[in-house]
């Protein structure tokens, strides 16, 4: 179902409003944004694409697609050679935080990756003869 220029529009501005500080939508923010399509008529799907466009055109970071870029460069390290070793862990925190513009804490950034890799049950490639525990003291 297509939504109405005028209600396209003011769902535009509440988005619009909801970065005017940071230029970020986190999954909270996500949520509420979603929320008011709803209740402006429109479905989630519909919702979530017109604030992609919007993201996309006004250069706004949106946490779900930083984590997915993460996501698949983990994925692509772990199916290299069956494993993420520290410097390919620490590419995909770069690639976190590049697309989140920075505004989850590192801290955080690691541990949520290190979840994704439980999650998927990629191994890290740790320890050895000079090797240290980098993903265990995660």
């Amino acid at each position: 179902m297509a939504v109405s220029d005028e209600v396209r529009k003011a769902f535009v501005d509440f988005i619009m409003l909801q970065v005017f500080d940071d230029q970020y939508i986190d999954r909270q923010e996500e949520k509420k944004i979603l929320e008011e399509g709803i209740k402006k008529g429109m479905g989630v799907d519909e919702g979530l694409t017109i604030m992609r466009q919007v993201a996309l055109e006004k250069g706004i970071a949106l946490e779900r697609d930083a984590e997915e870029r993460a996501k698949e460069t983990l994925e692509a390290f772990a199916t290299n050679d069956g494993k993420v070793d520290k410097k390919e862990f620490e590419d995909a925190v770069a690639i976190f935080k590049k697309h989140s513009k920075g505004k989850i804490p590192e801290p955080e950034l690691k541990r949520r990756l290190k979840k994704m890799m439980l999650e998927n049950n990629w191994k890290a490639k740790e320890g050895g003869f000079f090797g240290s525990k980098w993903f265990s003291a995660i």
